[in-house]
């Protein structure tokens, strides 16, 4: 047993993928060598993967897999064999077809075969040799590579047709290494290159060239001593974070370079050794919002910004070099050449924009075309703010509706800004600076810049009410009109973002304790629209429902928890939380079980019974158990009432867990589907009082047990 090294030499790989192919690489090459018996499952890979190569390090690989024994079924003895014993003709032709002849015959083994008796035929089968295995291995790794987008280039050298010969890979390959220990597999290929021991380090600083790998545990050793290359993707990154840190603390005053986890996957992806540099740019900049400043640096240059200790923008940013020279300055004074347009480029645009107030951009916005079937970006304005009028008029503000409309009707002015324009991420955040440059009231400042939250999972809601008003509405006029005309999400495609909108509302229905019915909001916004969608509300709805229950399962709530509240179709979400808790205490009661089975028998009675009045005349009461049940009911329900009332929905469920007696006292004594008619449907009367006392927080009758 000795440890494996793989090594792909390629040209510069795409930074975004890096780290993933890398990992699939080294990934597929354990599976399948495993599958092989070359590796165990004790056998680990370590993934390395830089700009120009992708490797694996696989421990405890066997130079050749056990021989494995095989037994094969041939077909029954009646088919196989003849009366006197003699092989028939079917059982030489499939002898033959596994490399055997009429020798093998008396070696084959008898066994039963379901009623049958059948023949086996018994061999071993010699383990693979690792050359053998590893060149299945690695064919199917790069089979197998998540490529983002394939490159076909020509071979030059060990092909049949030189310069003719056509591969595909993510990108032209140039070596291929493959070491067992200290000894070359010579005889694997792939993509026309031959494996070695040679590979090469840093382009500009490599001590030597090539680097002749001594063995497959001295790859990284030697790539970072010889060949100035930190080989491991997560190594790189870790020191990376350590020279961005020990920077900061260079400039001093509490900075502190950005955090982004993308940012900075990416430049570990551009870079083979990294090497931190402080730079800076002009000072005059810093009057353009910082946002602008830090996107510019982090798209276009892949710079981290620094930010003092109140997370504001200053003059200073790192830049990860790929070299380190003795005298930096030429690197840092390039970066800082290189931002200084980008920079000058942002102010522009900014000094330009505020030129022109966001009221007097509206009327661009009906040249912007937003959807074919649902018109101009401002026709969507004008559903938007009708929108959000309507929901402010719900909650009752007649101040609040009028700031909502404003903030609406200005919401989506900075499309047609030239910032926005260059800096698509930007929108809302410049409608925010310019709408505060106009004078306009901080909460409507706020809202335009909040109406797009929450943006993502875990984003945080609009700071103000304006903010949600506005961003309720921007979403429900997504949702309402994407559904009105049919464009629904698929299994693996959303491009309006419909699943993002639906949890957006829910977290605003629920998080901010609105005072509002989900139908009746939805139906609020289908007038916005006039005929140019179906009514869809209840389609909608669903997709609401269905995106609450996900969610609700993913804070760790059972299924038959979310499924007995959310039966009900509650209107208002933010009371949801509260009817789960009370739920849970209830499925704690030792009643529980009882209940929830007597509701599961109840529907089912009344379900087959149709529609039922939950009216009870007690003088028909003529069993103790229908009168006992009824008594019962009136005297506790109204208590339990009260409690719902008042929102203790556990209080309410926990009063009638005592009916359990009465309710089993009922099914064990009582006919319901009496032949008198008068008695049959008293009785149904008295069950639907029943289901509706007991299902007013949850259907509990999807708790019983299936």
């Amino acid at each position: 047993m000795n440890n494996l090294l793989v090594e792909l030499f390629v040209e510069e790989l795409p930074p975004k993928a890096l780290q993933k192919l890398g990992d699939a690489f080294a990934g597929v090459l354990l599976s399948q060598l495993q599958a092989q018996g070359l590796a165990s499952s004790a056998s680990r890979v370590t993934a390395y993967a830089s700009p120009r190569r992708l490797a694996a390090h696989i421990t405890e690989v066997a130079p050749q897999a056990a021989d494995k024994a095989v037994s094969q079924k041939l077909m029954p003895v009646t088919v196989g064999l003849d009366a006197a014993g003699n092989a028939t003709p079917a059982l030489l032709k499939k002898l033959a077809a596994l490399g055997a002849d009429a020798s093998a015959v008396p070696g084959l083994r008898r066994a039963p075969d379901g009623k049958a008796e059948a023949l086996f035929h018994d061999s071993t089968v010699r383990g693979a040799t690792l050359s053998e295995g590893l060149q299945k291995a690695l064919q199917e790794s790069v089979a197998k590579l998540p490529i983002p987008k394939v490159m076909r280039y020509q071979l030059e050298s060990g092909c049949e047709q030189p310069g003719w010969t056509s591969v595909s890979f993510v990108r032209p390959a140039h070596g291929l290494v493959a070491l067992h220990g200290t000894e070359v597999l010579l005889s694997v290929s792939v993509l026309g290159l031959t494996a070695g021991n040679a590979t090469h380090g840093h382009r500009f600083e490599a001590a030597v060239d090539p680097v002749v790998v001594r063995s497959a545990d001295s790859y990284a050793q030697q790539l970072a001593e010889e060949g100035a290359v930190i080989a491991g993707f997560a190594e790189r990154r870790a020191e990376i974070v350590r020279q961005l840190q020990a920077a900061a603390e260079r400039v001093g005053g509490g900075v502190r370079p950005i955090e982004d986890d993308a940012l900075l996957d990416e430049v570990t992806a551009l870079v083979e050794r990294p090497n931190v540099l402080v730079c800076e740019f002009e000072t005059q900049f810093l009057g353009v919002p910082q946002e602008c400043l830090i996107l510019t640096m982090k798209a276009n240059q892949k710079y981290f910004p620094l930010l003092d200790a109140e997370g504001r923008l200053t003059h200073r940013f790192l830049v990860v070099s790929n070299i380190r020279p003795d005298d930096a300055s030429a690197v840092t004074g390039g970066n800082e050449r290189v931002v200084r347009p980008r920079l000058a480029d942002a102010k522009f645009f900014f000094d330009q924009d505020r030129k022109k107030t966001l009221e007097s951009r509206v009327a661009s916005l009906a040249k912007v075309v937003y959807h074919n079937q649902l018109g101009t970006q401002g026709e969507r304005v004008e559903r938007v703010r009708a929108i959000a009028r309507a929901i402010a008029q719900q909650i009752g503000d007649v101040e609040l509706s009028r700031r909502a409309d404003q903030a609406a009707q200005l919401a989506k002015a900075d499309l047609v800004t030239d910032m926005v324009g260059e800096f698509p991420e930007l929108q809302g955040t410049m409608g925010r600076y310019y709408a505060q440059a106009d004078g306009l009231p901080a909460a409507v400042a706020d809202a335009i810049e909040d109406h797009y939250k929450p943006r993502f999972a875990g984003d945080t809601l609009p700071r103000g009410d304006v903010g949600v008003v506005v961003a309720l509405a921007d979403k429900l006029e997504t949702l309402v009109g994407m559904f009105g005309i049919g464009n629904l999400p698929t299994g693996d495609r959303d491009p309006f973002a419909l699943r993002r909108h639906a949890l957006g509302v829910i977290r605003m229905l629920v998080e901010k304790d609105l005072p509002l019915d989900l139908e009746t909001l939805l139906h609020s916004a289908l007038p916005a629209f006039g005929d140019k969608v179906q009514d869809a509300t209840a389609a909608l709805a669903d997709f609401i429902y269905d995106r609450l229950a996900g969610s609700l399962r993913e804070q760790g709530y059972s299924a038959q928890e979310v499924d007995a509240v959310l039966a009900l179709r509650p209107q208002r979400l933010a009371l949801v939380e509260k009817q789960l808790a009370a739920v849970r205490a209830f499925a704690a009661l030792p009643e529980a079980p009882a209940l929830a089975a007597a509701n599961k028998r109840v529907t089912n009675i009344l379900k087959k019974a149709g529609d039922v009045d939950a009216h009870v005349n007690p003088e028909l009461l003529r069993e103790q158990a229908e009168k006992d049940l009824y008594a019962a009911l009136q005297r506790f329900v109204p208590e339990a009432d009260a409690l719902f009332a008042a929102g203790d929905y556990t209080g309410s469920l926990q009063t009638l867990a005592v009916l359990r007696a009465p309710v089993d006292a009922f099914f064990d004594d009582v006919m319901v589907n009496a032949e008198e008619l008068d008695l049959r449907l008293n009785r149904q009367g008295l069950l639907q009082s029943l289901q509706v006392a007991m299902n007013r927080v949850a259907d509990l009758s999807r708790l019983a047990a299936a």
